[in-house]
């Protein structure tokens, strides 16, 4: 847990990047102005439950209130457990349940940094083949996709889900200040792919991920994003479940997904993390937002 930067550096630095005056602050977490500033510029230590109010007004993740907390003198307030921990086996079950339910299509888990937690058989087949070095020791999901020995000679809109992917890694960064998604961005805008230029695509009322099977046909996939809607836990805030309906009547076909090697039947064991390996994984009632 980093203790090095100072309190009030990091609430001014969170303020900012949500846009806001230390007016805009001060009155949406019912504080005056002066005392804002003073926070601010170390004049003025804040309570735990000041630290807790201005986190949850910021919008803050769960791993950055910890760290504010710890940076104020106080003890984290959010605990982190192991994906394998007994504490998370409820989550874990429904999770499970979510994946298996959604076949014949793709569904998978992942972490803050899109590393697969867990995965459905359909989206396992997706990754039958790959090479060892994008598989191990866990498969990040959006190298996998657009790495050139990974799914991009597969994927028929490259270009498009290319420019989706990498503009979707520039908000989350932008939300978070994580270097690792950063630099994960710069490392998939440097693989080919070509740029987004057709005309049409904006009248498109979302990115289909269109995949060419085996046999030639092209499915189409409208992706939706599910997360915990009330974590207290930096694990499960952390992870989200990114699931890939049919975009067009062709791919509703059940017999489509076995011509494209999507089919569960034959698929084996679900892909997991092992237990207690690295790296680890961005709320009780679940949400749902487009991918």
């Amino acid at each position: 847990m980093d203790t090095a930067t100072p309190f009030g550096h990091l609430l001014r630095d969170w303020r900012q990047r949500r846009r806001l005056t230390q007016l805009d602050l001060a009155d949406a977490a019912g504080v005056s102005t002066r005392h804002v500033s003073f926070l601010e510029t170390h004049r003025s230590l804040p309570s735990r439950a000041l630290l807790m109010r201005l986190g949850a007004v910021l919008d803050m993740p769960l791993r950055e209130r910890n760290r504010m907390l710890v940076s104020a003198g106080f003890a984290p307030m959010y605990r982190e457990h192991r994906w394998d921990e007994q504490a998370l086996q409820v989550a874990r079950e429904a999770i499970e349940r979510l994946l298996a339910a959604h076949e014949p299509y793709p569904a998978l888990a992942i972490d803050r940094h899109w590393n697969l937690v867990t995965a459905n058989a359909a989206a396992q087949r997706l990754m039958a083949g790959l090479p060892e070095a994008l598989l191990a020791p866990v498969p990040n999901v959006l190298r996998a996709s657009l790495h050139p020995d990974g799914l991009s000679s597969r994927i028929a809109n490259l270009p498009q889900w290319r420019a989706h992917i990498l503009e979707r890694l520039q908000h989350q960064h932008e939300a978070t200040q994580d270097p690792v998604l950063d630099d994960l961005r710069k490392e998939l805008a440097a693989y080919p792919g070509g740029e987004a230029e057709d005309p049409g695509a904006a009248e498109a009322i979302i990115v289909p991920l269109q995949l060419r099977g085996p046999d030639g046909q092209v499915l189409s996939f409208l992706g939706t994003t599910t997360v915990f809607g009330t974590p207290n836990d930096v694990t499960l805030a952390e992870l989200a479940i990114e699931s890939f309906f049919p975009a067009d009547p062709g791919t509703a076909v059940p017999a489509a997904c076995d011509g494209a090697g999507l089919s569960a039947r034959g698929a084996g064991q679900l892909m997991r993390r092992p237990p207690g390996s690295a790296p680890s994984p961005s709320r009780g009632t679940a949400r749902h937002r487009p991918g």
